[in-house]
């Protein structure tokens, strides 16, 4: 059991938005927590994420409301409507102001909410928060995931805990799918949005699973102040810590995916073009599919390299390719280091890393390998 925060509460339930499975969450806080959020650039941003926005904007929260299973995008003025409905609803179950309900969507894209599902349910609602373990809040916020992705540290007498599903769709220019947290540290909210955009840049920022970004990536934090205040480094590295596990549990269950692909690049000219060549790298289908297969091609990751060719400070005979400990380039592999290099990538854990000698910059993403499941799961999804 994974005990959420004090003061934090959460109503988990079937509605029936697809399945018999959790599809609606409640995460309550007792009191008003500061918040801070990120959220998907996509053009085609949903109605909840607009919605959720503003309630960010706002600084104060009650609770966080998600529906798994359908994304409330592409619907127009009346999913808007349903979304505001949606967070009215939960408002006056908790005794909020509907402003400060963040609602959350993940799914199908296009589909209406079933409303009339919705409202027999939120009419039952108040008073019925009777869970107290984050475990079932994890597993209600599932769509294609194989298992909940949960994680939680404490710092000085307060607790973290964080919740995030993504398995596909994953390429995002600031969370995943959906990554929610709660915390009963007292933080001032400039503080913590500050630390929160710090976090999620060197992790949520750095998975990539399939190059694509959601409609609905939703990245939230509440804090309610009920275990004091803490440190603020600590704090930092506490959150950094149970942001970076998700992130990892996020590419390790990429949709259809076999092993975890970590890629770090070093000795750039910045931060920014570490992140640059080693997305290229991780985004590569030719590397995604040798690392599926084992295949010690490691010709692979240089075509990567290369392609980012407007970083015309990157010189072929200064890059340096490694698989694990073991140098690919420009060290030559003979017969006996291609299968020692081929034994390596068939383990569950691949670690790419690529040396540039331009300067200091460094960067670590994660993603995944890429197998025929991978498009088996997304030929077969509305249906």
């Amino acid at each position: 059991m994974t005990a959420l925060p004090r003061g934090f509460r959460a109503h988990v339930a079937n509605i029936g938005i697809k399945d018999t499975t959790a599809d609606f969450l409640v995460l309550a806080s007792d009191g008003p927590a500061v918040v801070a959020g990120m959220f998907t650039k996509s053009r085609f941003a949903g109605p909840s994420v607009v919605l959720a926005r503003s309630a960010v904007a706002g600084g104060v929260l009650r609770a966080f409301a998600l529906i798994s299973k359908n994304a409330n995008v592409a619907t127009g003025a009346e999913g808007e409507a349903n979304a505001r409905e949606l967070a009215a609803g939960v408002a006056a179950a908790i005794g909020a102001r509907p402003t400060q309900v963040l609602v959350a969507s993940t799914g199908v894209i296009g589909r209406q909410y079933p409303m009339d599902k919705i409202r027999t349910h939120l009419a039952e609602l108040a008073g019925s928060f009777p869970v107290t373990d984050a475990e079932p809040c994890a597993q209600a916020m599932m769509t294609t995931d194989t298992q909940p992705k949960l994680a939680a540290a404490a710092v000085g007498e307060a607790s973290i805990v964080g919740m995030a599903k993504g398995v596909g769709m994953i390429e995002p220019d600031m969370a995943t799918l959906i990554a929610l947290f709660v915390t009963d540290a007292r933080l001032d909210q400039p503080d913590l949005d500050a630390v929160f955009r710090r976090v999620i840049e060197r992790t949520f920022n750095a998975v990539s699973i399939d190059t694509d970004t959601s409609t609905s990536d939703t990245a939230a934090i509440m804090a309610n102040g009920a275990a004091g205040p803490v440190d603020l480094a600590a704090f930092e590295r506490a959150l950094g810590e149970v942001a970076l596990r998700l992130t990892k549990m996020v590419a390790r269950d990429g949709e259809g995916a076999t092993k975890l692909l970590e890629v770090t690049v070093d000795g750039a000219r910045d931060g920014a073009q570490a992140k640059r060549v080693a997305k290229s790298i991780v985004n590569s289908p030719l590397v995604k599919t040798a690392v599926h297969g084992a295949d010690p091609n490691w010709g692979r990751v240089a075509m990567a390299v290369g392609k980012c060719s407007d970083d015309l400070d990157i010189v072929a005979d200064r890059v340096v390719i490694r698989f694990g400990d073991q140098e690919a380039y420009p060290t030559h592999l003979d017969e006996v280091g291609l299968s020692r290099l081929g034994g390596y990538l068939r383990g569950e854990h691949v670690r790419i890393g690529v040396s540039l000698g331009i300067a200091d910059g460094t960067f670590t993403v994660y993603g995944c390998d890429l197998s025929d499941a991978y498009v088996r799961i997304n030929a077969d999804y509305t249906t």
